[in-house]
């Protein structure tokens, strides 16, 4: 069969990096793509996607496994919520995956496998996060569709939504006082995830033969309770 190939788009840092060292581990020749590498992979730009994908393609000789981690997020109240920037984060989280999706049916053959990252808030609302909610809940649907068209090629697509984890995407909210023991307040299982954790079930659905259309809440059973009130502890150290 010869040794594996994986793809992890926004894999320089977070869950990303510690997916390509997990996946490494396990005997993967790894292309790791980031706005922070060489060559530059955003995933805004389609060609830079494809183009991406097509060279890993000529390096390796194949491509068996994508991941996307990619993601931004900001915070805003619907009625004030600068209609650019709403634009901005779904470009990112909805529209560059999908693009991801595209390229990666296109270079993946039978018993591939596309993993997307989601999130918590795939499923709970929070307020201020109208535009991330909202891509995260249509990466979900975006998934089973991509599941339902591409398992008659082999080729199955799953998401994991990850609860809190810090990350660099996370860091800056994470820095505001209260914002954290309010998560873990509303997490049964009491403590925060890690990159690791979440590595170790992109793995599992990339190896799960059987399993396609899944998105896969690991949370600590946060998507039991209530999502942190982000904007009333913005204001509260903010003024």
């Amino acid at each position: 069969m010869g040794t594996r190939t994986a793809v992890v788009i926004g894999g320089a840092s977070g869950i990303g990096a510690a997916t390509a060292f997990a996946l490494d581990a396990e005997g993967y020749d790894v292309a790791v793509g980031d706005l922070g590498t060489e060559p530059r992979v955003d995933v805004t730009d389609e060609a830079s996607v494809a183009g991406f994908l097509d060279g890993v393609v000529a390096t390796y000789g194949r491509v068996d496994a994508v991941v996307n981690t990619a993601g931004t997020s900001t915070l805003a109240p619907v009625a004030e919520h600068d209609v650019a920037d709403f634009r901005r984060v779904l470009d990112v989280n909805l529209t560059g995956a999908m693009t991801v999706l595209k390229h990666a049916a296109r270079v993946l053959g039978p018993g591939g496998s596309i993993v997307s990252v989601a999130s918590l808030n795939a499923r709970q609302p929070g307020a201020g996060m109208a535009a991330y909610c909202a891509s995260k809940a249509g990466l979900a649907m975006l998934t089973e569709v991509a599941a339902l068209e591409l398992g008659p090629r082999g080729i199955r697509v799953n998401a994991v939504s990850p609860g809190l984890v810090p990350t660099p995407l996370t860091a800056p909210a994470l820095d505001i006082d209260g914002i954290e023991a309010d998560y873990l307040a509303n997490t049964p299982l009491g403590r925060a995830g890690t990159p690791e954790e979440v590595a170790e079930a992109i793995g599992f659905l990339l190896r799960a033969a059987w399993l396609t259309g899944e998105n896969l809440d690991l949370n600590g059973g946060a998507h039991l309770m209530r999502y942190p009130d982000l904007p009333g502890h913005v204001a509260r150290a903010f003024g």
